[in-house]
């Protein structure tokens, strides 16, 4: 029985140190884990010298998001303010443009930007915005607009083609002072769609708002530029892509049949 209790104690003092074994190797594993997400995303010392080199040349009003090297002859790529540039190891040129595969005519600076322009499309806070659904709207979009914006009208006529869609349009007032007072009138129209129709499509102003109406006018336009839009329309698609600019019914039948909605 002692001989027994003493085996008995033996084998719980190897489960309780195989037990703090195991704790050890999962936490170090976590550790390990951890640091390789870090550096995953880190600045090596030499992407950090080349961001403290070039940050002061460009600028007050550019801001670095982040700077990596490119598999391009050296060069580095700097992600400023929503745009791609190009710089040299010592950041003393500027290479702005685009690289393109010669031999496959591939455009690397266009698909970077895609990608890291992406958006949560269902963060978009689509209750500032203006809801418009034909057929049975299975197809969304959000598009930023000016009532001001020559293309946006153009986008528009495009988009009286298009059947089976969702609009969201966020009223993005960067074109000229009186675009916010003509979307506010929009904004406060009994029928918001009709409204904006009749002022894009026919060039129908709607009548003056009630001053106690108000507009997400402020909230539209922080988005805008936390988002990097720079120029109307811009249309934001379901999987995150953006396309700057008006773009035919064809272009954009091809696009939304290449999303899973």
């Amino acid at each position: 029985e002692i001989l027994s209790g003493l085996v008995g104690s033996e084998m719980c003092i190897r489960d309780s140190l195989n037990g703090i074994n195991m704790k050890l190797i999962k936490a170090a594993a976590a550790a390990l884990l951890g640091l390789a997400f870090v550096s995953a995303f880190a600045e090596t010392v030499q992407e950090a010298a080349v961001r403290k080199a070039i940050e002061p040349r460009l600028g007050d009003d550019a801001k670095v998001v982040s700077v990596s090297k490119t598999p391009y002859s050296g060069l580095f790529e700097v992600q400023v303010n929503g745009d791609i540039i190009y710089t040299d190891a010592k950041a003393q040129f500027l290479f702005v443009g685009r690289i393109v595969d010669t031999k496959t005519y591939q455009d690397y600076t266009k698909a970077r930007l895609e990608e890291i322009n992406k958006v949560a499309f269902s963060d978009l806070p689509l209750e500032a915005a203006m809801k418009q659904v034909k057929g049975n709207g299975k197809r969304v979009i959000a598009v930023f607009e000016d009532p001001n914006c020559g293309y946006c009208k153009r986008f528009r006529q495009t988009l009286e083609g298009i059947n089976d869609i969702t609009v969201y349009t966020f009223m993005y007032n960067i074109l000229s002072p009186d675009s916010i007072a003509k979307s506010r009138n929009v904004w406060c129209s009994a029928d918001r769609n009709k409204a904006w129709d009749d002022w894009m499509l026919n060039g129908k102003a709607p009548a003056p708002a009630s001053d106690k109406c108000t507009t997400p006018h402020e909230k539209v336009l922080a988005l805008g530029q936390r988002m990097g839009v720079t120029g109307t329309p811009t249309i934001i698609f379901t999987d995150g892509s953006r396309i700057p600019g008006a773009i035919d019914a064809k272009a954009l039948e091809a696009k939304l049949s290449s999303i899973k909605q």
